[in-house]
């Protein structure tokens, strides 16, 4: 279950008196000192045992019941609803309707507003329920935080693909399920799959990423558990009960002729926040289905990027799925991350985003027979970075093809070049790579089948320069001066 942020409910037992609540219920409250009394409405009382004390937002029973607490403690016991539940009646400005001779007692009376509509379609209800979790989404700090953490909080993939957040209470918002229409709505949503059995809901304490028909129908939903402390066994990974429907990103295919396929969703928006829009996903290793091949056809793709996690069951359906393809006629490239590693851990590794998934795509293994075909894809509107990745990250240079030389001697009329001291710093700027850019180029190496791609090459050549100028040697650590 959804946490609820410490600071929201420390605004809601302070902003919300506890004395209003027991005065508009009807319960008669007697000034004593600094403390108002009254008739408990929790048991059957007739001498004044509810004691609140307004300066702390508090009240207590001394008489039978014993019960006490917070403004939510209260409405907990006057609506007879659970704590989750209570908290979201305060936040919808919560009205009080019971009675003292009605406080306590459950009532399936609806006490928030429908979020669905009783009389729609299973289509358009699966579209209403993904709305309610796209606005739960934006106002969630704890599912917010969840993609900062996987680089993927960029606010127009947020809208464009109506990211959203189960966080347990679409069901406070239904009907209760004893009453007809209570019964209708859960009953479709049981038939979607958004909602079990139970009658909790499917995707409860996940990260929820819909995929969308060409008519703006929802096909498919994917779920990626956020929430900490899961019981050990718990699925991360949900979808819709059924087979996998429709396709993400099909403006992709529309507008390219090359396609970079992920293995998961999250992985296809690290590319997407990336700057890389001409990507889409299957749904897990086994998860190509004919619905991709026939969009594939549709809209006439050319090339295939697999960007399948490197492991072993990534590496084994990237090559079943390369066959597959090239029997239709497509071109297949294959992008090779560090082992081990998928598309979101490699971006968050080697940062930026943009840069190290361009050498990875620069350095694809092509996996089909005779010349390779040239790779066009580039990024266009990286996700712009926030504060904190500004200052951790270190910017990698775009080593896109072999810098010219240096001239031995400057130009007419040129300034004079640096001197030896400032030779150093120049060449500590321009050609010392950080770790992760290396880490980058030996995996684009290895990616090569030992064969030095050309951002290796263009990393070797600036090693040498400065070697000779500066008296050292390169190694995989760094550059170590012989002579300072």
């Amino acid at each position: 279950m959804a946490r609820i942020p410490e600071g929201e409910l420390e605004r809601l037992k302070a902003e919300v008196s506890v004395e209003r609540l027991a005065e508009s219920q009807g319960i008669v409250l007697e000034r004593r000192g600094q403390d108002r009394v009254g008739l408990c409405p929790f048991h059957d009382d007739h001498e004044p045992s509810l004691v609140i004390t307004p300066a702390k937002n508090l009240w207590h029973c001394l008489g039978a019941c014993q019960a006490g607490g917070s403004v939510v403690d209260w409405v907990m016991r006057a609506e007879g609803v659970s704590f989750r539940h209570a908290v979201e009646l305060l936040q919808a400005d919560y009205q009080p309707t019971s009675s003292p001779k009605t406080l306590g007692k459950r009532s399936t009376v609806q006490k928030l507003p429908t979020a669905l509509e009783a009389s729609a379609e299973d289509e358009r209800l699966a579209g209403q329920v993904i709305e309610y979790y796209h606005e739960s989404l934006l106002q969630s700090p704890e599912a917010l935080a969840y993609l900062e953490k996987r680089g993927i909080a960029s606010s127009e993939a947020i809208a464009k693909f109506k990211l959203g957040f189960a966080n347990r209470t679409l069901g406070y918002r239904l009907p209760a399920k004893n009453r007809r229409e209570g019964a209708a709505i859960r009953g479709a949503l049981q038939r979607i799959g958004l909602l079990r059995p139970s009658g909790h809901e499917h995707f409860n304490g996940s990260l929820v990423i819909p995929i969308f028909g060409e008519d703006g129908q929802v096909t498919e939903v994917y779920g990626r558990k956020i929430t900490p402390g899961l019981r050990e066994g718990t699925p991360l990974h949900l979808y819709l009960p059924g087979p996998h429907r429709g396709i993400w990103n099909r403006s992709a295919l529309k507008t390219s002729k090359e396609i970079i396929l992920c293995e998961s969703l999250i992985d296809a928006l690290t590319f997407w926040c990336a700057g890389y829009r001409n990507v889409t996903t299957s749904y897990g290793v086994e998860g190509f289905t004919k619905d991709h091949l026939a969009a594939f056809k549709q809209y006439e793709t050319e090339r295939v990027l697999i960007a399948y996690d490197r492991d072993a069951a990534g590496d084994a359906a990237a090559e079943k799925l390369s066959k597959q393809l090239q029997t239709e006629g497509l071109d297949c490239y294959r992008i090779q991350f560090a082992k081990g590693m998928d598309a979101n851990e490699y971006a968050l590794e080697v940062r930026p985003a943009s840069k190290s998934l361009g050498i990875a795509i620069r350095s694809a293994l092509w996996l089909g027979k005779g010349s390779a075909k040239p790779i066009t894809t580039t990024a266009t509107a990286p996700m712009a970075p926030s504060a904190e990745s500004i200052a951790n990250d270190a910017v990698v240079p775009a080593p896109a093809s072999v810098p010219p030389s240096l001239p031995s001697k400057p130009p007419v009329g040129a300034p004079s070049r640096p001197g030896p001291a400032e030779w150093g710093r120049e060449e500590r700027r321009e050609t010392e790579p950080n770790p992760s850019l290396a880490a980058v180029l030996v995996a684009a190496e290895e990616a090569g089948e030992g064969k030095r791609s050309r951002p290796m090459r263009w990393l070797r050549g600036c090693r040498r320069r400065s070697c000779r100028r500066r008296r050292g040697r390169w190694s995989r650590r760094g550059f170590t001066a012989t002579r300072s």
